[in-house]
């Protein structure tokens, strides 16, 4: 075999069967995943059923806590999670740009079986391409996926009510900070890592929850991002409390440094919920009690009379927290 990807790895022949079978196959092997057959069949609990989909282009492929072949089943498995379902199946598309390593690829693909296991999602499809040199930069990744909600459970932003309470579940900007450093485009070098991981353990805490409105993981545009998507949805406002927001002291450095504001980095391992006012430090209190969860937070409320979001200071002055309109950090995810 190849010490690289070529063309020919895409032409349908015996070396794209080699590519699958050799790498893919050999990492995802699971019952359902017959390469010989262009569909596979699942079985679906009872329930509602829930499906996502989703694109995975960060730049650099590998970097401090993660990599793009994690990050794909985080992503996926973490949209459905948050919407209240439990994960269960994924398909993979693979789009390999020519002259990609078969180390790398091989090393990618065993990253994301490993995430799939510990996320107890099954990989049960997939497609691969291979695009020529200079268009693809190594790897994208697009990836699908399949979860069940337990019936009668209700979530959503039009369940959101002047009052509620916002958490987060950890600090942020973990991960675009992480993806920064990575570049070293700025000459800057650190031990920060990505907090890329399923966060199904922390929404399964708190699927009998009473009071439980939302949630949502604050990814691209970050935590101020799912802020102004409340606000537009509600029409009602979100105040944060800024000595209450986590962020970790090397993220806050090198946003100093940099220009950055840490509330619209993206995260790719924490949750942000709302709920009712009652519930919020029976929530908090679940959180705490997990591993992912031991810095989870109060950071804030909805507010009814504006629909702006505005964080408040430590010392008791308020700024508008504006919608991202650049994109501070591109290829994060």
């Amino acid at each position: 075999m190849s010490e690289h990807i070529t063309l020919a790895h895409g032409n349908g022949g015996r070396h794209m069967r080699e590519l699958i079978e050799g790498v893919f196959a050999r990492h995802l092997a699971d019952p359902a995943l017959n390469v010989q057959v262009d569909a596979a069949h699942i079985v679906v609990p009872p329930g509602d059923l829930f499906i996502t989909t989703d694109g995975f282009t960060v730049k650099p492929l590998e970097f401090p806590g993660g990599d793009i072949g994690a990050l794909a089943v985080h992503g996926t498995v973490n949209d459905l999670a948050v919407a209240g379902a439990t994960p269960l199946y994924l398909t993979v598309n693979a789009f390999i740009e020519e002259g990609l390593a078969f180390t790398t690829l091989d090393r990618l693909v065993a990253s994301m079986a490993a995430a799939a296991r510990e996320a107890q999602v099954r990989v049960v499809a997939g497609d691969t391409k291979v695009v020529p040199r200079g268009e693809g930069s190594g790897l994208y990744l697009a990836t699908t996926g399949v979860g069940v909600r337990r019936g009668g459970m209700v979530l959503g932003m039009d369940q959101i009510r002047a009052g509620d309470v916002l958490l987060v579940s950890g600090p942020v900007g973990d991960h675009g900070t992480a993806v920064m450093l990575a570049r070293e485009q700025f000459g800057l070098r650190g031990d920060l890592q990505s907090d890329a991981a399923c966060v199904y353990p922390l929404t399964a805490a708190l699927h009998d929850l009473p009071g439980l409105r939302f949630m949502r993981d604050p990814t691209r545009g970050g935590l101020a991002t799912v802020a102004h998507e409340i606000t537009r949805a509600c029409h009602l406002g979100v105040r944060l409390q800024e000595q209450h927001i986590p962020v970790r002291d090397p993220v806050r450095a090198v946003c100093e440094m940099l220009g950055y504001d840490p509330y619209y980095l993206a995260c790719e391992g924490r949750v942000v919920a709302v709920t009712a006012a009652g519930a919020a430090d029976a929530a908090l209190q679940r959180w705490r009690a997990l591993p992912q969860g031991g810095d989870a937070a109060i950071i804030g409320m909805v507010e009814g009379g504006h629909q702006h979001v505005v964080l408040e200071t430590p010392l008791g002055g308020e700024r508008l927290l504006d919608e991202l309109e650049d994109d501070p950090l591109p290829r994060i995810c």
